[in-house]
């Protein structure tokens, strides 16, 4: 956890976070035939499992949801080729990045020009209190959830409660919100067009679909894929950011690269699930350099070992932080409800 790296011997160990973030300018630039291997070994099976859970339907449905689980791990890894594209990382040519991203953007059902703007605010104010509110997860502070009328705290109890959070949550998000650039209503007319071309695509790309496997089974098999590919991404941005040590503070004491740094966990997955979320995991050192290609975030791991301890969260330890739901200003971490009601009931 974060709190290793208050001892001295850790301290000492660990550059300034800016001068970190200058160190990692090395990994950035993308290696064409790489992410061309990259992009080929992911889609390629995500089609090959598609099918197959098509023809499976014939044998077992049991059979067909089974694969739905591998098959929505690719899309998954299609979301984080996406992701790379929307920071400039994938490709060397801008314009490489961003027609391959709106392309699998049909695929992810993110259009791609909407999500890399609202993303982009993401980066450049992750951790800052007085900047809440564009791509990232609602996060209240005590006093503020305290202050609420109770209708007010039980919005954002159900809000916060996982079954909405990681059940409806993502059927909301990439169904309904993605739809609609709302929130961006005055970034221009880009993120209108791209969104709007990417609906027309993937309602076109749904009636081919549907013509060649039918209505019924063209659902049965596709639906199952999207929400729990969705499910999981939502799950992944949502431990990233919200762990107990993760860091938030006002404007005046904000850092964009201390919050990078320590607001930004390094889930440590096993091996193959850190291949299908595309190393996203190692958040820390992806916020600290966002242009630095996937495939190369374990080569700065590997020459920067002070950075495995960091925000580290296994795989086991994060489901705690489903219960972490509020920001403590006073104790500098995430909190659970039960907690801030403990304390309450104690002053009184």
């Amino acid at each position: 956890m974060a709190e290793d790296l208050k001892t001295p011997d850790a301290a000492t160990a660990m550059p300034e976070a800016r001068q970190l973030a200058m160190d990692l300018a090395i990994y950035r630039g993308a290696n064409r035939k790489r992410s061309l291997f990259e992009l080929t070994v992911t889609i390629a099976p995500f089609v090959l499992l598609w099918i197959l859970m098509w023809l499976s339907l014939d044998w077992s449905y049991w059979v067909c949801l089974l694969l739905a689980v591998p098959t929505a791990g690719f899309l998954v890894r299609l979301f984080m080729i996406q992701h790379d594209c929307g920071h400039g990382a994938f490709f060397r040519r801008r314009a490489t990045n961003d027609w391959v991203g709106r392309t699998l953007g049909v695929l992810t059902l993110t259009p791609y020009d909407y999500w890399q703007r609202s993303h982009a605010i993401h980066h450049a104010s992750s951790g800052n209190l007085d900047r809440r509110g564009i791509g990232d997860v609602e996060t209240l502070t005590v006093r503020e959830y305290l202050a609420m009328p109770w209708w007010g705290r039980f919005r954002y109890r159900l809000y916060r409660n996982p079954a909405v959070m990681f059940g409806l949550g993502p059927v909301y998000l990439f169904a309904l919100q993605y739809r609609l650039p709302v929130g961006l209503m005055r970034a221009g007319w880009r993120p209108w067009l791209s969104t709007m071309a990417t609906n027309g695509a993937i309602a076109l790309l749904i009636v081919v679909m549907m013509w060649w496997a039918g209505v019924g089974d063209f659902l049965a098999v596709h639906v199952p894929v999207t929400l729990l590919a969705a499910s999981i991404g939502v799950w992944m941005f949502y431990i990233q950011h919200q762990f107990e040590d993760t860091s938030w503070a006002s404007e005046k004491d904000w850092s964009v690269h201390d919050a990078a740094l320590h607001g930004s966990s390094h889930y440590d997955l096993p091996e193959p699930l850190r291949w299908f979320t595309g190393n996203i995991g190692m958040h820390h050192i992806h916020h600290l350099s966002s242009r630095i290609p996937f495939y190369r975030l374990p080569h700065v791991l590997r020459d920067h070992p002070e950075l495995a301890s960091v925000g580290r969260i296994g795989l086991l330890e994060s489901f705690n932080c489903v219960r972490l739901v509020l920001w403590d200003e006073a104790a500098q971490r995430l909190m659970s409800f039960s907690e801030v009601r403990k304390r309450a009931r104690g002053q009184t």
